[in-house]
């Protein structure tokens, strides 16, 4: 079976603002006092390509993001902002602003999802713009769950939510769900069009993504190094 591919597209931001994985990587790196061997250990890419990556020397694939943010534990968010990496989450008065249009996005077979807010790290919940493509649970493959809670809301189109517990339900547009994401759920497209899905989670960044990583049969993407 052919393996699926991910990729992360950065959509255009203010060039003052522009994200810098490998500054990223080397201060997380830094401020725990890891050796590159150390990371290389931790995320099972080779020194050399930690090297680059850190002097801006090769682009980052999704599959190198999510070794990265697993291996080290920290959001895939906080290696879109190196300037704040290290600052206490106790701050009061955050706010991050996302145009229309623009985030962090991740195209799968299943699903387009844009992650406003990308810069702001330690968040407490985890906004998702996504847009279904999947039709049947055929498509679709093996359902997805993650820690924590969700909350759905139909921006556009018909969506028919599966879960693991429930018989399928039909959400149109201004209809919402809210229930745990630890249970298997799956997203499809209810008809033809455009059919989006605005979509509010309580787990952990990084464990979201991971679990989008794995949509299908459950099986990760091809690791390149």
């Amino acid at each position: 079976m052919p393996t699926k591919k991910l990729a992360l597209v950065q959509k255009p931001q203010d060039t003052h603002a522009a994200a810098r994985p490998g500054a990223a990587l080397r201060a997380i790196r830094m401020q725990h006092g890891w050796t590159l061997a150390e990371v290389s250990k931790r995320t099972d890419l080779p020194i050399s390509t930690l090297s680059k990556i850190e002097n801006d020397r090769v682009s980052l694939t999704y599959d190198k993001l999510a070794r990265i943010s697993t291996g080290l534990g920290v959001d895939i968010s906080q290696l879109f902002a190196p300037q704040v990496v290290g600052l206490s989450g106790a701050m009061s008065g955050r706010r991050s602003v996302t145009p229309a249009g623009q985030g962090q996005t991740i195209e799968t077979e299943n699903y387009g999802h844009l992650y406003p807010a990308a810069d702001f790290l330690n968040k407490r919940f985890v906004p998702v713009i996504a847009e279904l493509h999947a039709r049947t649970l055929e498509q679709f493959g093996e359902m997805i769950r993650h820690s924590g809670e969700e909350y759905a809301f139909v921006l556009e189109g018909t969506v028919v939510f599966h879960s693991e517990l429930y018989a399928p339900l039909t959400l149109r547009k201004g209809d919402s769900i809210y229930f745990d994401s630890g249970m298997g759920h799956a997203y499809l497209a209810g008809e033809s069009g455009p059919c989006r899905v605005l979509s509010i989670c309580s787990g952990p960044e990084s464990q979201l993504i991971e679990a989008v990583s794995r949509e299908g049969k459950g099986k990760q993407p091809r690791r390149k190094k």
